[in-house]
């Protein structure tokens, strides 16, 4: 059995030792580094009797004063001597304990939150270039579809998707992309695949309706508004709706019909030949709303957000093909 001598106190080193209050030990530092109750009861946010009853305490356990009071201040006593210098290579030891387990910590990850379509059809297929640039820096991306989620406490940097009307560049966002929408398809069900030059041949292909009925969600997203502007009369009733344009653009790669999509979100399908305009250029629509990426005041100089916000802003966005 090893025995550890501190004063006149002996501690067995056995599964019955016991362990001096903690308190006592924090508040006898503080104590006789500033020779004063006072100061010590001060820095611990105690009150000097709450100082007091701990120093009580780690001389009843240790059994011997450990301080003794002189016109000067507190000093320790030899036994205080003793338990001081103890301390002091306590503390350094847990110090560098401290700054070793920080050094050897792997650096917090980047919670991103972002809407399943840009997801899936956009940011997946560049964050790999974002952790080759930036490889210190590990991203946790959560998908938040409503805008509350989006802008909850636990995200450090979100990219949403907002009106665009009145939106600029503030101290916590930056207008990421003003996208337009078009109609896109799947190869096939395009002869040629290129873009109609006679549009009425439109009105026999299948189309595919993002939202519920009669909900306003922009003109652009209306196909009674592209059948107007083509001079097309009206469309067809919806045979089938998608709640989501992840889940409508998803069906048009299957090849189930026409959708009206982003630009953002369908440009590497385009480039890709998985996808194909239906109509040429000059009809595109610009959306209503636009992509910003955001962040919480706290995280304003985060070096993190800063890197993730400057390589998103220069990440290639292609509007228009």
């Amino acid at each position: 059995m090893r025995c550890i001598h501190i004063g006149m106190k002996i501690f067995h080193d056995d599964a019955m030792r016991s362990f001096p209050p903690f308190d006592g030990l924090i508040a006898f530092e503080a104590a006789l580094r500033h020779a004063s109750v006072t100061r010590a009861s001060a820095e611990l946010g105690l009150t000097q009797s709450a100082v007091s009853h701990r120093l009580r305490k780690l001389e009843d356990f240790v059994g011997t004063p450990l301080l003794i009071r002189q016109p000067s201040g507190l000093c320790a006593t030899p036994a205080g001597i003793a338990l001081s210098n103890e301390l002091a290579g306590l503390l350094d030891r847990m110090a560098d304990f401290r700054a070793l387990c920080r050094a050897a910590a792997p650096p917090p990850a980047l919670k991103v939150g972002v809407g399943a379509a840009l997801a899936d059809y956009w940011l997946v297929r560049r964050l790999p270039d974002f952790a080759q640039t930036h490889p210190g820096i590990p991203v946790e991306l959560a998908v938040r579809e409503a805008d509350a989620h989006a802008r909850s406490n636990d995200l450090d940097v979100a990219v949403l998707w907002q009106p665009a009307a009145g939106l600029r560049p503030t101290s916590m966002q930056r207008l990421l992309f003003r996208e337009h929408v078009y109609p896109v398809c799947h190869p096939r069900l395009l002869p040629g695949q290129r873009p109609l030059t006679d549009v009425t041949r439109l009105k026999s292909l299948p189309l595919l309706h993002k939202g519920r009925a009669g909900e306003d969600r922009g003109v652009e997203w209306s196909w009674t508004t592209w059948f107007e502007r083509l001079g097309l009369g009206r469309p067809p009733p919806a045979e089938i709706r998608f709640a989501t344009i992840a889940t409508a653009i998803a069906a048009a790669l299957a090849g189930n019909g026409i959708v009206l999509a982003r630009s953002l979100l369908v440009q590497d399908a385009l480039k890709d030949g998985r996808l194909v305009r239906v109509l040429p250029q000059s009809w595109d629509l610009p959306s209503s709303k636009a992509q910003i990426v955001r962040w919480p005041p706290a995280m304003a100089k985060d070096p993190r957000v800063k890197a993730f916000v400057r390589w998103i802003l220069q990440t290639p966005k292609i509007p228009n093909d």
